[in-house]
């Protein structure tokens, strides 16, 4: 017998249009859900925006939900770096019978500002006197509550980042899903443009639109979508969108023959290994991507479908070469279909549901040893 089909799953993650991290989690969670006795998908709906009350709440909450019940049970939490509450609830004790994992979505570590609540974050200096000097404290902190537990990494650099200042957690190493949407055209049929897309904050590269117009050719035309980028600073000849969804979003991808990702993910407080939503967002629309080489990043242009540099110079030169290639567009078009087949959603998910079925039968044989 399947042991997931007597299990229940508790999933915990930040609530959809908050963040990139809820929405990845709506369509995961869904496909889980067949596959288990039961899940309960509880959402963070103060994601970016906690008081000291509200992680109190979320963790009590998430403590009954486990304790709730006696069965064999999966408590699964999606934790990012500014997530308190998926955190702060999986450094509750759990109780022995219940089996805790979580993905890791900005490795190395599962939250890099661990008291960033609300009021904290209002005052920027505060954030940084909190958060800076204490760096090891956190380290140590959450190797403490990692310590014994299975997590997820959505690329092969960002379980291995994991490794080093968490030796006593075991890491797996998962992919983060290209999610379906409607067929676009042909990349040669697109207009001549590239754009820019995601959710405003620091180390998206937003903020190099400007570098990125004087590197790319003026024949060239630049589109900025997403969350907050319509309050960007105007620059002559880019065009802003503002948040897009739906078919304004298949519109958006539909113009465009690259994305460009100029994100730098090597901040003060060390660099981080995510993996990109943005990135599976545009190869969903069989869209191709041009990003800095480093990181998680380095990664996705092995992989395929992607085409690196290392200044916004050398991005704006690899742009004006390719994108009136018609040879190297198909290139790229083929090998952005083939990453998109072998990480879609379906496959994707036999990562997690693997790891927890080995988990449940190895408590499962564990307590049959000692009765």
């Amino acid at each position: 017998m399947d042991p997931l089909s007597t299990a229940r799953l508790i999933y915990v993650a930040p609530a959809a249009g908050l963040s990139g991290v809820g929405d990845y989690a709506d369509d995961l969670v869904a496909t889980f859900a067949p596959h288990f006795a039961s899940v309960t998908d509880y959402r963070i709906e103060t994601e970016g925006a906690e008081s000291v009350r509200d992680v109190v709440r979320h963790r009590r909450r998430v403590r009954d939900l486990v304790h709730a019940e006696a069965r064999p049970t999966v408590v699964h939490f999606e934790q990012s770096s500014g997530s308190l509450s998926t955190f702060w609830a999986s450094a509750v004790d759990l109780g022995q019978s219940a089996i805790v994992t979580a993905t890791v979505h900005d490795p190395p570590h599962p939250v890099w500002w661990p008291l960033k609540t609300r009021g904290v974050a209002r005052n920027r200096a505060l954030h940084h006197a909190v958060h800076y000097p204490a760096r090891a404290l956190h380290t140590a902190l959450q190797r403490r509550v990692m310590k014994g537990r299975t997590v997820f990494a959505l690329t092969d650099t960002g379980a291995r980042s994991i490794e080093l200042p968490y030796p006593s957690t075991r890491t797996v190493a998962a992919r983060i899903f290209v999610p379906e949407r409607p067929t676009s055209p042909a990349l040669s049929e697109r207009p001549t443009a590239v754009g820019l897309f995601g959710h405003v904050y620091g180390g998206k590269g937003f903020d190099l639109v400007a570098d990125l117009r004087r590197a790319i050719d003026p024949d060239i035309d630049i589109v900025v979508a997403g969350r907050g980028t319509a309050s960007l600073p105007t620059v002559p000849g880019v065009r802003v969108l503002g948040e897009v969804n739906g078919a304004d979003e298949d519109a958006f991808f539909a113009s465009i023959r690259f994305l460009v990702v100029p994100y730098r993910k090597h901040g003060a407080y060390g660099p981080s290994y995510p993996a990109s939503s943005t990135i599976t967002r545009a190869f969903a629309y069989r869209t191709p991507v041009v990003c800095f080489t480093e990181g998680s990043l380095a990664e996705t242009v092995r992989r395929g479908g992607a085409i690196g540099g290392d200044t916004v110079e050398e991005l704006g030169a690899v742009v004006n070469a390719a994108v009136h290639d018609t040879v190297r567009l198909r290139e790229l078009a083929d090998a952005v279909d083939s990453v998109s087949r072998e990480d879609a959603l379906s496959r994707c998910a036999i990562t997690f549901l693997d790891t927890w079925r080995s988990l449940l039968s190895h408590r499962a044989g564990l307590e049959t040893a000692r009765s």
